[in-house]
């Protein structure tokens, strides 16, 4: 069967339509001209007014709209549009099935969820294969990359320079200089040896190999290198330990060939001047950064950090820490490995506590510095930490929570991770007064809540029905802490005040709130509304979903559910229709159960309505 496949995917092509780009009266043609600009809202409106049926021969309009999504970082419409591409049959088109997994690669945050995507494609051509093969490198994952890379030759897909480029930088993580070699036998073969990108991935594999001489000889073999591989070098001398050299090649780049430096140029000359201790010359290369536009580059910055400790100026490298906008371990730890080299170990431990993520780079410098204090009981502190914090999580989220507050009280220090997990905890398992006696006890120790922190307060009191403390938290927030409301926020006040009978107070939160047209916080509501007997309220809240959301099956069903309570059975039976007409289909009720140590799935199939009727609610228009 698979050799019959193979002709097929060869001789498949997208049938796309040609479309008019310059015809305004075409809806397809303005909808390309809005994506073309970016303007994914508006193309997605104009979307909703066409017929379903007149759409699903044009490939390349779905495809648009997923590139668009991907341009504007819109992760949450490239998923709605991805159901849309399955119910039309598009998934089959290569041009769509390629645009789909760009999206998942650069926007999604579950790369397993991107392979199944790669493997739902009906045609995988080189450039599927490359978005997998170099996904895999990106997450850590390189043994993942080679072995696919073995499968697409397997499948008589040829590689092409950024898969070659991809399956390199695979070997150099792999610390593969054999292999890699080989593979520049390739490149050799190929005719790619002059490909900017695969140069730049040879030099870094070798110079990440210690085999400097044949980074080199790469380099200098080069006619005109382009600026990453002027980066990849003065990396390779840097690593090795060669940084008057590294400098050396950084001055080149500009004065001799004209090239810029880039962020990561920066970033590895600075990390060249602290290793030698040259205040001075660091200093020459920030002035560079700021003049040609790099503050602000988390790169570049935490390499000043690290620089500045390294030269002993640690209350520079404050300066510029503090100053940072954004914060990543890399910065944490430069600054933690300033104070430590400098001997100011007690500023360590101080800066240690304040942290909220911590890895094991900061983990490695705050031993040292225990070390370095000859502090036995420090020392044991940070080694259990990182298990500690983790287990209060663990135990708060699988309903243990005796077990976490048992290791949270025996915490000699609790940063605001370990709080906002009991919080959470707490107010997961139904116990809401001591969710919040745990928030009152974190805020009297000096530790401010944050966004997360409140969302387990108010989460709290929806459970409990604490309307009072509920509202005086939610004002609380913003009025004393500065933290802007969330969604998730508004969500826990609408509960609470749906579940106190509150609906019209609930009601006008939601309508002055920021988030007044998410449908979620309106279903929300209306799920309030089947133990209450205003219907009138009930159905002005289901008509604002159905206008949000109209296949937003749960709306209807509540609003039905409503009308069961109060006896309209007309009604129920009305909106049923409705549902029908609109195609809108009921999904079932799912649950994780254990039993005897399996986890398992469990469907609900009671769908009952009104008696003797069939349970398939369907929607369309109110009124």
């Amino acid at each position: 069967m698979q050799h019959l496949m193979k002709p097929l995917f060869k001789r498949y092509y997208s049938l796309l339509t040609p479309l008019n780009l310059s015809d305004n009266t075409n809806p397809f043609s303005k909808i390309l001209q809005l994506c073309k600009s970016g303007e994914l809202s508006g193309a997605l409106q104009l979307l909703k007014s066409i017929d379903p049926g007149e759409i699903s021969a044009k490939p390349v309009l779905y495809a648009s709209l997923l590139q668009t999504c991907t341009k504007v970082l819109a992760f949450n419409h490239g998923l709605q549009i991805h159901a849309h591409v399955i119910k039309s049959g598009l998934e089959f088109d290569r041009f769509v099935g390629n645009s789909l997994l760009t999206l998942y690669f650069k926007l999604g945050t579950d790369f397993p969820e991107t392979r199944k995507v790669f493997d739902g494609l009906f045609v995988k051509d080189v450039i599927s294969w490359t978005s997998m093969i170099s996904g895999y490198v990106r997450v850590g994952k390189p043994m993942n990359s080679l072995e696919l890379f073995w499968k697409m030759l397997a499948y008589g897909v040829e590689p092409n320079a950024f898969t070659l480029s991809a399956v390199i930088k695979a070997c150099s993580e792999l610390g593969d200089l054999k292999l890699g070699r080989i593979f520049h036998g390739v490149v050799l073969g190929r005719g790619f040896d002059s490909n900017y990108v695969i140069a730049s991935a040879l030099i870094d594999m070798h110079g990440r190999n210690c085999a400097l001489d044949d980074a080199r000889q790469l380099f200098d073999e080069l006619l005109e290198p382009d600026a990453i591989c002027w980066t990849s070098i003065i990396s390779a001398l840097t690593r090795n330990d060669f940084f008057d050299e590294a400098l050396r090649f950084f001055y080149s780049m500009q004065r001799d060939h004209g090239m810029c430096p880039d962020g990561f140029t920066f970033g590895t000359v600075l990390t060249a001047c602290g290793n030698l201790g040259r205040l001075k010359q660091g200093k020459e290369v920030h002035a560079k950064v700021i003049t040609t536009g790099f503050c602000g580059n988390v790169v570049v910055e935490s390499s000043l950090v690290d620089m500045y400790g390294k030269c002993g100026s640690v209350g520079e490298s404050q300066r510029i820490f503090d100053r940072m906008p954004i914060k990543n371990s890399v910065s944490w730890s430069a600054l933690l490995g300033g104070y430590c080299q400098n001997g100011d170990f007690k500023s360590v431990i101080q800066i240690f506590r304040k942290m909220e993520k911590v890895d094991l780079y900061c983990f490695g410098t705050i031993l040292r510095t225990c070390a370095g204090l000859a502090a036995v009981r420090q020392g044991k502190e940070v080694h259990c930490q990182y298990i500690r914090k983790a287990l209060v999580d663990l135990y708060a989220k699988c309903g243990c929570i005796e077990y976490a507050q048992t290791i949270f009280d025996q915490m000699p220090v609790r940063n605001l991770i370990t709080w906002n997990s009991m919080i959470g905890g707490f107010a997961q398992n139904g116990r809401g007064e001591e969710a919040l006696r745990i928030f009152n006890q974190m805020v009297k120790e000096g530790i401010k809540p944050d966004y997360i922190s409140f969302i387990g307060i108010l989460f709290a009191c929806s459970h409990r029905g604490l309307v009072d403390e509920g509202r005086e938290y939610f004002i609380s927030m913003t009025k004393d802490y500065g933290i802007k409301v969330g969604i998730e926020h508004y969500s826990c006040m609408v509960d609470l005040l749906g579940r106190a009978g509150l609906l019209e107070e609930a009601e006008i939160l939601i309508e002055t709130s920021d988030f007044r047209d998410d449908s979620s916080l309106w279903a929300a509501l209306l799920g309030a509304c089947t133990t209450c007997t205003n219907y009138e309220i009930a159905e002005r809240i289901a008509k604002r979903v159905m206008e949000l959301e109209p296949d937003y099956h749960l709306s209807y069903v509540l609003l039905a559910n409503v009308y069961k309570a109060v006896g309209r059975w007309n009604d129920a039976l009305r909106i049923r229709r409705l549902m029908k007409d609109r195609g809108v289909n009921k999904m079932p009720g799912k649950s994780w159960i254990e039993t005897k140590n399996n986890l398992g799935s469990s469907f609900d199939f009671e769908n009952s309505l009104v008696p003797g009727e069939s349970n398939f609610l369907d929607v369309e228009g109110m009124g």
